[in-house]
Order: structure tokens, then sequence, then C-alpha cells
């Protein structure tokens, strides 16, 4: 005699589980620290990320629309032999790394402290 029921079929290897008991409500909240300190952290990178994506994107559209609509100021000559244009061009290999350097700096003051804080509160909380 089989131990499965009779309302199985012959492809069914056993009879459905039973339902899994509610998960327990959490004893501390899921969310590290409060809200106002994530929202500052995300703050702080947005301002971080527009910054850098300005300088060095800005410099760049500067550089194209003065190619594009004055080039008479991009084909004037310096001392030396080199043009406004040409000039304007090699300085963006020096924009773009200060654009880095700014970010990195930023990053370094404003964004890693409260990275690190709401770190330390969530360690805080996992701990007993």
């Amino acid at each position: 005699m089989s131990h499965y029921p009779e309302y199985l079929y012959p492809w069914q290897s056993s009879p459905p589980a039973p339902p899994l008991p509610p998960a327990p409500a959490p004893a501390h909240p899921v969310v590290p620290g409060h809200h106002g300190d994530l929202r500052r952290l995300r703050s702080a990178y947005r301002r971080l990320r527009r910054v850098a994506t300005l300088t060095a994107l800005g410099y760049f559209t500067l550089f194209l629309v003065l190619s594009g609509f004055a080039p008479g100021l991009m084909g004037g000559e310096l001392p030396g032999g080199l043009t406004t244009g040409l000039l304007l061009g090699l300085c963006q290999l020096p924009v773009t790394l200060a654009a880095i350097a700014v970010y990195e700096r930023s990053a370094r003051h404003r964004v890693d402290p409260l990275a690190a804080h709401l770190r330390g509160q969530s360690r805080q909380r996992r701990t007993p």
C-alpha cells in the first residue's frame, strides 16, 4: 500500500508543501540610520557627481561651441606658433584632471564621512 494520499496523480511525487509560517518582525528597523542621514548622503553624492560632470563636460562643450561659432577666435595666433583653439584643446587634459581631483577631494571630505557614519550605525544595530 502506498503512503501517498489517493488524490495524487502518478506524476506527482509528494503532496503539496504546507504554507510557511509568517516571518517574525525584525527587532530593529532594517534601514540603518535616519532617513535624514540617507538623504544627506544622497544629496552629497549627487552634488559631487554634478560638480565633476559639469566641470569636465562644461569645458568640452565650451570648446566645441567656440570651435563652431567663433572660428576667428579659435584660429587666432598666439606667441610660439600656437593657435587659441589648439591651446584650449590642450587644456582639456588638465581640466579633466582637475575635475577628477575635485571629485576625489569632495568625496573624501563630504561623502566618505557620511557613509562611514551610516556604516558604523549599521554595525552597531547588527551586534546585540
